[in-house]
């Protein structure tokens, strides 16, 4: 009875509890490469595409010149998308040169900590999750995004209109 008294906190929702559809994402906040900090609550009225992510990935070095891509495609409809690496603290460097080597102008923050690992319970990376105007999560995934997939490019039509 007590292990279950000390294992239950843990379980409690906002505190590392999955991200679900239709509710708010937890705020997170996270220096950027400048080291200003930056909230994912501060981007409300903005449709964000939230996207954990780390140098050493494969996956996540595939997909990111199609991130850079929508960041173009879509940054005048109002969508901002935040890379946030999960890097450990010391290899501020290696982000540095992946986001130039990539030619990523979209957001970059460093969780030199991986505290987003826990907080939206990510087991690998890359994982994406699409947030509306209003913060509230309208599609996810765990794993790449795949250019032209159908359906995240409808959660995102939907979500910028």
């Amino acid at each position: 009875m007590v292990l279950l008294a000390l294992l239950l906190p843990g379980c409690l929702p906002g505190d590392g509890a999955r991200p679900r559809i239709g509710e708010p994402l937890a705020d997170y906040a996270v220096p950027d490469l400048a080291g200003d900090t930056l909230a994912l609550s501060s981007l409300r009225g903005s449709v964000v595409l939230v996207n954990l992510w780390a140098t050493w990935c494969a996956p996540c070095k595939a997909e990111t010149p199609y991130l850079q891509s929508l960041w173009e495609e879509h940054a005048a409809d109002g969508l901002r998308i935040v890379g946030i690496s999960m890097d450990t603290r010391d290899a501020a460097d290696l982000v540095n040169r992946f986001v130039e080597e990539f030619g990523v102008t979209y957001d970059i923050l460093h969780d030199g900590q991986m505290r987003g690992m826990d907080m939206y319970q990510v087991l690998g990376l890359p994982a994406t999750f699409l947030l509306d105007r209003d913060g509230v999560l309208r599609w996810m995934r765990y794993g790449p995004i795949l250019e032209g997939d159908p359906d995240f490019l409808a959660a995102l039509e939907a979500t910028l209109s």
